[in-house]
């Protein structure tokens, strides 16, 4: 009797819960006190090129509390995120932070790769259809066209019904392209020939007035003519190496790389190329950021804008110096300034706690193998041919004659599958061929067949990067796994692309409207920012998505 009594009494009350359910679910959600608009009015997506994780942290007592340690202090930071594939190169990564995709799915499995459906190699960001705008040149023949699936500025496109603004702004086309998306108003980069910020015929016809403004101040030539000199007494950079290390490179000009490093201009060169590989690079991009803001009224129009951001100096300036020289400390609290100052534009111009920023890396680096090895740690550098002129011996040893291999790009090798086909080759025998001959190498500690990742003896949380990476028509067939350290054909400087810790954990912090402040040390990816960002705009997440929202994250 009682339990039916009960069983009445939970069949009763099941319509009220259900109807309170109900009833909370269509409540508007309220802003919280420091929030006065439903959605944020601008969403600033901050790429740094070539910033590892620890960079926050080892330069972190000299940053200003108003440019890194502003989103770090009183943002979400993510401190376990790292890349969820094998190519930790600029293009891929720029993609995946404004896809929440792969390069599986969006299609951008590197800067250059081999396409087999056009048969040759293509950069991830050229268009031969378009032309530029801002010069004559062939610098702006590029769009977002090789990108298969939306980004969030194409989804906040979509949901305002091409109300909202969305803008792409860096030194790298492909920096600036592909955070942009297919529907952007526009995308802005830097050509060092001219020295002017120039685009494509993708975005419209000609350059908005506000660009052609900002190239007539010219201030690369401003710059070109100031020297690079530390922001600090040289005694202070305790993060780093001493300077003038051998492993360094020198810029255009110099004898020894060493502070201070003055402009010199190749004859026949791009005369501002070199900005790119110093502090004056990041300043300029920020300044074109401020002028982008204030010249498409971004945060003004009373739906949610977007701008995209990427600063690339910090990549040419770690390639050229590695992860532990004065030049890379230097940049980077020079850098924090920028930061600094870029904050406090968009403080006075859209209003504080009205805007959302995230900020993440597109890889990290590599210690330089020669620094690595001042601790005795394994590394070394071997020559980039080595690979390939090896798995081609051995596949001419095995069948004759012939072009087995079509190219070696991006760790991976490209067979001919019509040759295989033709001398009736099956891939997998060509495979175990080529492996035997590698695993002889010094450096290489496997070689992974791309076609069947189960039967390799690796770790799962490997095998998938490899899975994330393989796009069948522009993928390669097999992937030579190099020894951690490791370098391919760079003496000195710094490079990435593996599937390492210090190439795949970056960066992911998220600051201002709609953020609750905190941290988590769970493992997160690069594919989890686009979620999270569609997520604190109510908007569908872009279509090639595969990662989820922090909520952790989201007040």
């Amino acid at each position: 009797m009682r339990l039916s009594s009960l069983i009445l009494l939970l069949l009763l009350g099941v319509p009220t819960f259900a109807q309170t359910q109900k009833t909370r679910a269509s409540q508007p959600i309220i802003p919280s006190a420091n929030q006065t608009s439903a959605r944020p009015k601008l969403v600033v997506g901050i790429v740094v090129d070539q910033m590892r994780y620890d960079y926050l942290y080892r330069y972190y007592d000299k940053y200003t509390a108003s440019g890194f340690r502003r989103l770090m202090d009183d943002g979400f930071n993510a401190r376990n995120n790292h890349y969820h594939y094998a190519a930790t190169y600029t293009g891929p990564g720029h993609a995946a932070i404004y896809t929440g995709s792969a390069p599986a799915l969006n299609g951008i499995v590197g800067n250059d790769f081999y396409d087999r459906n056009l048969g040759r190699t293509v950069y991830c960001a050229e268009d031969t259809t378009v032309s530029t705008l801002g010069n004559t040149g062939v610098a702006g023949k590029m769009s977002p066209r090789n990108m298969l699936v939306t980004t969030i500025g194409d989804q906040l496109k979509l949901a305002t019904d091409g109300r909202a603004k969305v803008v792409g702004v860096a030194l790298k086309d492909r920096g600036a392209i592909l955070p942009a998306g297919h529907a952007a108003n526009g995308a802005y980069w830097f050509d060092s020939k001219d020295g002017n910020f120039i685009s494509s015929t993708f975005y419209g016809k000609e350059l908005p007035a506000w660009v052609q403004a900002f190239n007539a101040r010219k201030l690369p030539e401003q710059f070109i003519g100031q020297k690079w000199e530390t922001m600090l007494p040289m005694n202070q950079y305790t993060a780093s190496t001493t300077d003038d290390q051998a492993y360094e490179s020198t810029l255009p000009g110099e004898a020894k790389p060493v502070f201070p490093h003055e402009f010199a201009v190749q004859a026949g060169g791009s005369k501002y190329e070199v900005l790119r590989s110093s502090p004056y690079g990041d300043q300029l991009t920020k300044e074109f950021a401020l002028a982008a803001i204030k010249g498409e009224n971004l945060g003004q129009s009373g739906v949610t804008d977007m701008l995209c951001v990427s600063f690339s100096s910090p990549d040419y300036i770690g390639h050229a110096f590695g992860t532990h020289a004065i030049e890379t400390e230097d940049n980077y609290l020079r850098l924090d300034r920028q930061m600094a100052d870029l904050f406090a534009q968009l403080d006075a111009t859209v209003g504080k706690g009205q805007w959302l920023a995230f900020l993440s890396a597109d890889h990290g680096a590599a210690d330089v193998p020669a620094f690595s090895q001042q601790y005795r740690i394994p590394a070394a550098v071997k020559g980039y041919g080595e690979v390939n002129d090896a798995a081609k011996a051995s596949l001419e040893k095995a069948y004759g004659p012939g072009q087995w291999i079509l190219t070696y790009f991006n760790q991976q090798i490209y067979l001919n599958h019509d040759l295989l086909a033709d001398k009736k080759v099956p891939l997998a025998e060509a495979y175990d061929v080529i492996k035997r001959a590698l695993l002889k190498q010094r450096g290489v500690v496997n070689v992974v067949n791309l076609h069947n990742l189960s039967a390799d003896a690796i770790p799962e949380l490997q095998a998938d990067l490899f899975r994330n990476v393989y796009f069948p028509n522009r993928s390669g067939d097999i992937y030579v796994l190099q020894q951690a350290g490791w370098f391919e054909g760079r003496a000195k400087g710094t490079t990435h692309g593996t599937t390492y810790a210090y190439d795949t954990h970056v960066p992911f912090l998220l600051y201002g409207w709609g953020v609750r402040p905190g941290q988590t040390f769970r493992r997160t990816h690069i594919y989890d920012i686009a979620p999270t960002i569609t997520a604190l705009l109510g908007i569908l997440e872009p279509s090639g998505c595969i990662g989820d929202p922090l909520g952790e994250a989201i007040k």
